[in-house]
């Protein structure tokens, strides 16, 4: 029997935790079938068997949730690249593949909505127009039968606040997940402290409020603690998988070590997160109480099969985790060697002396 929004709910509030895979985006880059810049999916209409590929790998690798891949799918973003026309095809092409992935699997479909580009606080005219988008997005996803509806990488309160009213009032009653991109300081763009804004979003209907995108799993971490404490229900975390510091919190002000030019978009790779990075952040999340868990912009399949991992899952990736006892160089725990040469190798491969 397939998933739907009244089991989300259940697992929610029985205290289970919800995987979940984003990163479409930057993974569909990397693998040169999305323009970095224009950030638009419109490998959905091109290549769509690859974007079912993508969930399959994603929910082999133990997410609970298959998301459409509708990221900057929406009006504004479209009409920049001269494709508005496919602004309906787009999003229901999307849908229709989630959709499929998911119910053979037996996994929450997911549809996202995102920062507009074009909010303006206190300006009702600008705001009409975001409002218009979010309504025409949430009624194509409530016919696709999605299970819930995600609101994510808002800046603003108040464009949040727009999102959380429309999935209430156009959404059929899906619940709503609604999470905050954290910039420079801890507020968001229209001056309130994020812990607070999560706060203000739960009280106002949101079944899972938290951060997504923006900052990488060192930053995000105090953060949400401070939001555990504020807030009284399910929180979500989602970080780049970016080494980010305290000097340069979000992804976008990482800059190269080597020669001090910032990295954002195109050169992010060499500031990756490894293994070891992800299974602490997942770690630290668990014990803070994130219940609603993922990465977003930089996850792939391996990344996400470590947080699964530690949240206790056994996903079919897990076959294939890391297991150096069965490395021909490295493998043997006393001496390495598995082969006549291994002691040789790996002096030359390492320089180290191993007695």
């Amino acid at each position: 029997m397939p998933m739907s929004s009244s089991d989300f709910i259940k697992r929610l509030k029985n205290g289970e935790n919800i995987l979940i895979a984003e990163g479409y985006l930057f993974e569909f880059g990397r693998r040169g079938y999305l323009k970095y810049g224009a950030n638009t999916p419109e490998v959905v209409v091109e290549h769509p068997e690859l974007v079912e590929v993508m969930h399959e790998e994603f929910v082999h690798a133990g997410s609970d949730v298959v998301e459409a891949f509708t990221y900057y799918g929406h009006r504004e973003k479209l009409k920049i690249i001269g494709r508005e026309d496919d602004l309906e095809k787009l999003n229901k092409t999307a849908l229709q593949i989630a959709r499929k992935v998911a119910r053979k699997h037996n996994r929450f479909l997911a549809f996202g909505l995102c920062n507009s580009t074009v909010f303006v606080p206190g300006d009702e005219k600008a705001n009409a127009k975001v409002r218009d988008m979010f309504k025409e997005q949430i009624e194509w996803a409530v016919q696709e039968g999605v299970d819930y509806i995600i609101g994510e990488t808002f800046n603003a309160l108040g464009e949040a606040m727009l999102a959380l009213e429309c999935i209430k009032e156009y959404g059929k009653g899906v619940p709503a997940v609604i999470t905050i991109a954290a910039y420079f300081p801890d507020i968001t763009t229209d001056d309130v402290p994020l812990p607070e804004a999560c706060r203000i979003l739960e009280e106002n209907g949101a079944a899972v409020v938290g951060l997504n995108c923006a900052r990488g799993p060192e930053t995000m971490l105090p953060l949400l603690r401070e939001i555990r404490k504020t807030c009284k229900g399910p929180i979500a975390a989602l970080p780049v998988p970016f080494r980010c510091t305290d000097e340069f919190r979000t992804f976008q002000s990482l800059k190269d070590p080597k020669t001090g030019k910032h990295l954002y978009l195109n050169d992010l790779e060499s500031v990756r997160c490894n293994s070891a990075d992800i299974r602490h952040f997942a770690n630290e999340a668990k014990q803070i109480g994130v219940q609603y868990i993922g990465l977003c912009c930089g996850n792939f399949a391996s990344y996400f099969r470590e947080l699964a991992e530690v949240y206790g899952r056994t996903p079919p990736a897990s076959h294939y985790s890391p297991d150096m006892s069965m490395n021909s160089v490295f493998g043997d725990e006393e001496t390495g060697e598995t082969f006549f040469y291994a002691h040789k190798c790996r002096v030359g491969m390492t320089r180290v002396i191993f007695q």
